[in-house]
């Protein structure tokens, strides 16, 4: 049983009593499913390919897997996971890191994966040279302030270079395979999947006149999970990408690359209140999790990813708490102004909704605290 596997908790028990066992992170297995089914029906006919760094638990990968996933790999060790731990065949994987050690390449060439993303000259000069005639994805910029946790801008070109990149790609004996792009993570704009899709049509239609001709189409991640507050449906991203696909000159393969938005919903952190506090008129509620060990997207999107909060009180009548984190450090505060049992006390638990992605990989043991326990249930 999985669940045997990797350590069951039933919702509702207890997370045990030592001081230092630190938050837990339940993944709802139903959750999981239920995500990648709402994806493949707004993108009928897209294969997703689960961003492998968004929660690489073995737990939630096998169940992705089962749920009809393939993987998108960013480094070699995510690679050997996928293939010793899951036995994922490596001509499934996408590598999508558009600029790679030359050792990763030629570990990953070597084990069979061979489509590869490039974003510069540089890159597909080292590609060619270790992984001859392996399958390119010419990756193309997309406009950032069109997500809530900034992440492009690092990777991509415009449409030139990325005709350009397609000629070289050709001319240094490697496959034209395919264009990928990435709208940033947590898109709340369905119209911004359109803006790179008209650029990937333009790149394209150019590069046909000389006789190349792509056989993949990689609309990359950043659809949206349910925090706090409200999203759009996935069915609108679903529709502006099948308008968008119409207007191609002939047909292509297309596929995803989602992350957040398969795993975030399925997760619950449960962390401990360890001490609350008031402070010049406002209550501090300090928890065994925090920003750098499960919380950093809080902090690093200044505070606009907003979780949903709950405790194990209940009680009706409430008052506004900062929650932060056991360390020292003055910005390991995760949520600030959130309605909590008033009588919320030490040893009580706090429950940390849409919580399954980018939490538990992003933790570290800042000060000697512990890493959180991921469960599966």
């Amino acid at each position: 049983m999985l669940e045997q596997a990797i350590g069951f908790l039933p919702s509702g028990s207890t997370m045990g009593d030592p001081a230092d066992a630190g938050p837990l992170l339940e993944m709802r297995s139903a959750v999981l499913r239920e995500a990648v089914a709402e994806f493949t029906a707004a993108f009928p006919g897209v294969k997703p390919f689960y961003a492998t760094k968004c929660n690489p638990d073995p737990g939630v990968l096998r169940i992705l897997g089962e749920a009809g996933c393939s993987f998108e790999i960013a480094s070699t060790a995510e690679l050997r996971m996928l293939t010793g731990l899951l036995g994922v065949p490596p001509e499934d994987l996408i590598f999508s890191n558009p600029v790679r050690a030359r050792a990763q390449t030629a570990e990953a060439w070597s084990a069979g994966v061979r489509r590869f993303a490039v974003d510069s000259s540089e890159e597909l000069r080292r590609t060619a040279a270790v992984a001859p005639g392996c399958d390119v994805l010419v990756r193309v910029a997309t406009a950032p302030g069109d997500s809530l946790v900034p992440s492009e801008g690092k990777f991509g070109v415009g449409a030139d270079d990325a005709v350009r990149l397609c000629r070289e790609a050709a001319e240094l004996g490697l496959n034209v395979h395919g264009l990928t792009f990435h709208m940033g993570s947590q898109t709340l704009t369905p119209e911004a999947l359109g803006r790179p899709m008209d650029d990937v049509r333009q790149v394209i239609t150019r590069i046909a006149a000389d006789g190349l001709r792509i056989e993949l189409l990689d609309i990359g991640g950043g659809f949206p999970a349910r925090y706090a507050e409200r999203i759009p449906p996935m069915a609108e991203f679903g529709r502006v990408f099948a308008l968008k696909i119409k207007e191609f000159p002939y047909e292509v393969e297309a596929v995803a690359e989602p992350g957040r938005c398969l795993v975030a919903s399925a997760g619950t952190f449960r962390c401990r209140v360890i001490g609350v506090a008031s402070r010049h008129g406002v209550r501090w509620a300090h928890t065994d999790l925090g920003v750098f060990n499960g919380m950093m997207e809080a902090l690093e999107s200044g505070g606009e990813l907003r979780y949903p909060l709950s405790d194990s009180r209940g009680s009706l009548a409430t008052e506004l708490f900062n929650v932060t984190g056991p360390t020292c450090d003055s910005q390991d505060t995760f949520a600030t102004g959130v309605p909590l049992s008033a009588d919320l006390r030490e040893g009580d638990e706090i429950f940390v909704g849409s919580a399954g992605a980018y939490t538990a990989t992003y933790s570290t043991r800042f000060h000697g605290f512990p890493l959180p326990r991921v469960v599966i249930i």
